[in-house]
């Protein structure tokens, strides 16, 4: 489940090439439903009391973008859902790993809903804070989904890149590439979720910089107006996808101002185990467990290639088995939600954009449900949307939706396991 982008696509790899449409095909994010507008602002981060652990003659450097409720804002311009070096990487990924004709999608010209550099909306007052942590592999604009989101629901989303894990474009066009990192390995990614547990603390310890008027931007770029005093930083809470859900967990283990958790279908370890070269490495989360609220929201994955067989990824199941000890060791608040008919990447935005991708036949419905199952891409972004809101309210906001007292006939697609 720690499982990027490539490896994901390989799963799917058809037997042949699809046909490449006559032109690209355009990309869309699902428009929010929030009272709020969103804007965005990208920032360069050095963390100059850290030498990069993946390359040992460079300091430690990250890209973060900051989305936040605006208003007014139609006169700034869309953001890109990928940077254009971004796009490039993407293009050669998915023609590489899944035989899709390079430029037949139009990863650059994509634009999110978000407007870049608008100014921050904090009328209703300070704004609580989301840190967002992707997968491994994977980049953290394919999470935008549910950022805006939150966003246009009154929340200020950290996403933050782990650099050297995926491509990761920096300002002037710069994209630094992923360094070959065995996921298999668990010194490799033990070390992996070491850094990304520092990469989250530095980017806190930037918020808290920022908010008291101080520019962390490493080329010193205007930041929105509004944003001084605009961010709650005593309400952060913290998501991610796959080893980013780990990343949540490990984080919140090791820094108490972030005040809830949600992991989308993350292993809690480094290594589930199953020889002496690989044995299993559980987190300090997995192990001692929290005080504070956590939510697991687990997905189906086929175990059996032969025969279609699937588990699912619960607190109950035993094909994951940190997330049992964590059910056992979490102290505060919790809940297991699964995803019915989803698929690991089903968490993430390629859940809309293998759909459209399907329906323009330049891959085939068995590659959509191998990375994101047979669930509905509008009835599972509307759940997410609702479920990550819901959590968020309650445990930042103290609003009670209700939603986590039992099953919900609004969203059958997904299951309240307790």
């Amino acid at each position: 489940m720690a499982i990027a982008f490539a490896a994901a696509l390989t799963l799917a790899t058809p037997a042949g090439v699809m046909a490449a449409p006559a032109v690209p095909i355009e990309l869309s994010v699902p428009k929010p439903t929030g009272e709020h507008q969103v804007g965005v602002a990208q920032l360069h981060l050095v963390d100059h009391f850290r030498r990069d652990p993946w390359k040992a003659d460079h300091q430690r450097e990250l890209m973060v973008s900051l989305w936040y409720p605006t208003r007014d804002a139609d006169r700034y311009p869309p953001a890109p859902w990928f940077g254009a070096g971004l796009a490039v990487a993407l293009d050669e990924q998915a023609a590489t790993f899944a035989g899709i004709p390079k430029g037949c999608v139009d990863w650059a010209g994509a634009r999110t809903d978000a407007r870049l550099g608008a100014p921050v909306d904090a009328s209703t007052g300070g704004l609580p804070v989301v840190l967002y942590s992707p997968g491994f592999g994977v980049s953290r604009a394919a999470s935008t989904t549910v950022v805006e989101e939150l966003a246009s629901r009154g929340y200020a989303v950290v996403t933050i890149d782990h650099t050297y894990e995926t491509a990761v474009e920096f300002p002037g066009g710069r994209v630094e590439r992923p360094v070959p990192i065995d996921a298999t390995d668990p010194v490799r990614m033990k070390a992996a979720i070491d850094t990304r547990v520092a990469d989250t603390r530095f980017v806190l310890d930037t918020l808290m910089a920022l908010d008291a008027g101080f520019n962390p931007d490493a080329e010193g770029h205007r930041l929105p107006a509004g944003l001084r005093g605009a961010l709650d930083l005593a309400d952060v809470g913290m998501y991610g996808h796959s080893y980013g859900g780990f990343t949540a967990g490990e984080t919140m283990y090791w820094d108490h101002r972030i005040r809830a958790g949600v992991d989308l279908d993350g292993i809690l370890a480094s290594s589930l185990g199953g020889s002496a070269d690989h044995p299993y490495l559980p987190g300090e989360v997995v192990r001692h467990g929290l005080p504070r609220p956590f939510l697991l929201m687990g997905a189906e994955t086929v175990t059996d290639p032969a025969t279609g067989a699937l588990s699912q990824h619960t607190h109950l199941s035993t094909m994951d088995r940190s997330w049992p000890q964590f059910w056992s060791s979490q102290r505060g608040w919790k809940r297991d939600l699964l995803m019915v008919d989803g698929r690991h990447m089903s968490y993430t935005d390629y859940e809309v954009i293998w759909h459209k991708l399907a329906d323009q036949s330049v891959i085939s419905r068995e590659q959509v449900e191998t990375l994101v199952g047979t669930v509905d891409p509008g009835r599972s972004v509307t759940a997410q949307r609702a479920y990550l809101t819901a959590f968020f309210d309650l445990h930042l906001r103290h609003r009670d939706s209700g939603l986590f007292s039992g099953p919900s006939s609004r969203y059958p697609e997904m299951a309240f396991i307790v």
